[in-house]
C-alpha cells in the first residue's frame, strides 16, 4: 500500500508518468521539465501563463526551478522498481518497500512469506505451507475452497475432503497427492528413459547424416577441383593446337606467296619480252619496202610463240598454277587430328576410356526371347525358340551378357520401344536361373532397373523404390564403378538425369542382363547401343 501510494505521489499529473527531470512553479507544483515547457509554449500567445494543476496566473512565463530532491525520489523509486521487475522468483507478499525473496507460501492465507515473516506466521494446521507460488488459488477446490489433498484416480482429478465425502467423487477410488504424484513420476521416468534412447539414436544419426554430408561436400570439392583442372588442361590443349594449326597454315601461306611472286616475276619479264616481240613484227608489217621487210633477220625471237617453247608455257604453266592453288591440307589435317587424341584424354578422365563392349551370351537366353544376330537386342516373342535347356539359361525371359567386369569403371547403354516394358540391370553369375528368385532384383545378387507404365523403379533384394520423375527419353545409361562399389542408372535425356544409385560391396564379376516382359500381339525389345 505506502509503495502504491509512493508511486502515486511520483507521477506528473500532464504525462501521468514517474518524473522525468522534475521542476517547481512558484505556487509550489511539480511538472517534468519537457510536459510544463510545452504547456507555457502554447500560453506564449496569450501572454497569460497559468499552473496546469492549480490554474495559479502568473504575469510573465515563470522560471523554471529544479526540485533536486524529487528528482532523486523518483530516481530511486525507479531504480527499486526495475530491481523488482528483475528479480526471478516470488516476493514476500508483505514486504512491500523493498523486494524479498519468498520461501514458503501459505495455502490458507494464500500469501507469500520470506524468512522473517515465516518465523511470525500462524501454525495451526489449517495454515498449510507450500513451495513458493503465486497461483495459490489453483491449490484449492474451485468448488467447496478447500485445499486439495487427494486425487481421484478414476476421474485423473485433484481433489479437497469435501469432494471425497459429500462431492461427485464420493465412493471414487483415492490417492493422497504424495502417491499419486510417485506413481505419476514413475511413469515420467520411464518415458523421460525412452525419450532419451531415442535422442541418443536420433543425435546418433544426426552424427552419422553430418559425416555422410562431410563426406558428399569433400568429394563434390574434389570432383569440382578435378573438373576444373580437366577443363584447364583441354583449353591449354586447344589453345596449343589452335596455334600450331594457325602457324602451320601461316607458314604455307608465306611459302607458297614466295613461289607464287618468283613466278609471276618470271612471267612479267616474259610477257615484257613478248611485247617488244609484238611491236618489232608490227613495225615490219607496216613497213612499204619489201626489201626492208626480205632482209630482216629470220630469227628465233621472230618466230611464232605458240610453236616456241608450247610445253613449258602453256601445259607447264597451268600445272604449277594449280600445284600451287592449294595449301597442304594433308599436314594441316594431320596436325589437327591430335584433338581424337585431346578428346579420348578426356573422355578417360571424366569416366572410362570407352563404352564397354556388350555382347549378350546367347547360352543364359531364356526360350522366349529372340537375340539379334549382333548380340545386341533382346526381343520377346510368343513362338519360342529351340534352345538346348541348361544350366546355365534363364527360365524366365532374361539374358545375361557373356563379359563380367572385376574392376575398374564402365559405362553402356540400351534403348528400347516407348512403349515397352522391360529391366536392366548386372548381377553375378551365381544368381538362380529357375523360379522367381531368379528375376533380376528379386534376390541378393542382382541390382535392376524396372521401367513400366511410364514410370521407373529401381529394385534389389526384393526390395523396391518408386522414382518420381516420368519417362521422356527411351534411352538409359547404367555405370558400374566396381571398386568403390557403386552401380548407377542414368536416362539420356537433354540434361542427362540421374535416377539412382545402388551402393554395395561386390564379391562377384557383374555381368550385364536383360529382362523383357511381352505381352501377346505386342514384341517389346531392348537394344544395347554401345
Amino acid at each position: 500500500m505506502a509503495s502504491v501510494i509512493l508511486r502515486d505521489e511520483l507521477l506528473c499529473s500532464i504525462c501521468l508518468s514517474t518524473f522525468k527531470d522534475p521542476v517547481t512553479l512558484k505556487c509550489g507544483h511539480n511538472f517534468c521539465r519537457v510536459c510544463i515547457g510545452r504547456v507555457l509554449d502554447t500560453q506564449d500567445e496569450s501572454g497569460v501563463y497559468s499552473c496546469p494543476e492549480c490554474r495559479e496566473e502568473f504575469q510573465e512565463r515563470p522560471t523554471l526551478m529544479r526540485n533536486i530532491n524529487l528528482h532523486n525520489v523518483a530516481e530511486r523509486f525507479l531504480t527499486t522498481q526495475q530491481e523488482r521487475e528483475e528479480i526471478t522468483g516470488i516476493c514476500c507478499t508483505y514486504c512491500v518497500d523493498s523486494p524479498v525473496p519468498a520461501v514458503r507460501s501459505c495455502l490458507h492465507c494464500e500469501a507469500s512469506l520470506c524468512d522473517k515473516h515465516l518465523r511470525s506466521h500462524s501454525k495451526s494446521a489449517e495454515h498449510v505451507l507450500s513451495d513458493p507460488s503465486t497461483s495459490l488459488e489453483k491449490r484449492k477446490c474451485s468448488v467447496h475452497k478447500k485445499i486439495l489433498e487427494y486425487y481421484c484416480t478414476e476421474d485423473a482429478a485433484s481433489i479437497c475432503v469435501s469432494c471425497c465425502l459429500i462431492g461427485k467423487h464420493n465412493g471414487h477410488k483415492m490417492e493422497s497427492l504424495d502417491e499419486a504424484s510417485g506413481k505419476k513420476k514413475k511413469k515420467l521416468r520411464n518415458v523421460l528413459q525412452k525419450l532419451i534412447t531415442k535422442r541418443k539414436e536420433t543425435e546418433e544419426r544426426v552424427r552419422s547424416l553430418e559425416e555422410h554430408r562431410r563426406k558428399a561436400q569433400e568429394k563434390a570439392a574434389g570432383e569440382a577441383e578435378r573438373v576444373s583442372a580437366l577443363c584447364t588442361d583441354i583449353r591449354r590443349r586447344v589453345d596449343d593446337l589452335e596455334k600450331k594449326v594457325l602457324s602451320e597454315i601461316s607458314r604455307q601461306e608465306k611459302e607458297e606467296s614466295l613461289s607464287l611472286s618468283a613466278r609471276i616475276h618470271q612471267l612479267e619479264i616474259k610477257k615484257d619480252e613478248l611485247s617488244r616481240k609484238m611491236r618489232h613484227i608490227e613495225e615490219l608489217c607496216n613497213m612499204t619496202d619489201p626489201l626492208t621487210v626480205l632482209q630482216e633477220p629470220d630469227t628465233g625471237d621472230l618466230c611464232d610463240p605458240e610453236e616456241e617453247g608450247g610445253d613449258e608455257d602453256t601445259g607447264g604453266h597451268d600445272k604449277q598454277l594449280h600445284d600451287g592453288d592449294d595449301l597442304d591440307v594433308a599436314v594441316i589435317s594431320h596436325t589437327l587430328h591430335t584433338l581424337c587424341e585431346v578428346i579420348s584424354g578426356i573422355r578417360s578422365g571424366i569416366y572410362v576410356e570407352d563404352p564397354a563392349d556388350i555382347l549378350l551370351d546367347e547360352t543364359t537366353a531364356a526360350n522366349n526371347l529372340l537375340i539379334s544376330d549382333d548380340l545386341k537386342t533382346a526381343t520377346w516373342t510368343e513362338e519360342k525358340q529351340k534352345h538346348p535347356e541348361t544350366a546355365e539359361r534363364f527360365q524366365c525371359n532374361q539374358v545375361m551378357s557373356r563379359r563380367g567386369f572385376t574392376s575398374g569403371r564402365h559405362y553402356w547403354d540400351v534403348e528400347s520401344r516407348r512403349s515397352g516394358v522391360w529391366m536392366v540391370g548386372m548381377c553375378y553369375p551365381s544368381i538362380d536361373r529357375r523360379g522367381m528368385q531368379s528375376l533380376i532384383g528379386y534376390n541378393n545378387k542382382s541390382w535392376s532397373l524396372w521401367r513400366y507404365s511410364n514410370q521407373y523403379s529401381v529394385i534389389h533384394d526384393w526390395r523396391e523404390i518408386r522414382l518420381p520423375n516420368e519417362i521422356s527419353s527411351d534411352r538409359v545409361r547404367i555405370c558400374l564403378d566396381y571398386e568403390a562399389g557403386q552401380l548407377s542408372f542414368y536416362e539420356l535425356c537433354d540434361p542427362i538425369r540421374h535416377l539412382h544409385t545402388f551402393t554395395a560391396t561386390f564379391s562377384e564379376p557383374l555381368h550385364a542382363v536383360l529382362r523383357v516382359v511381352g505381352e501377346p500381339f505386342f514384341y517389346s525389345s531392348v537394344k544395347i547401343i554401345t
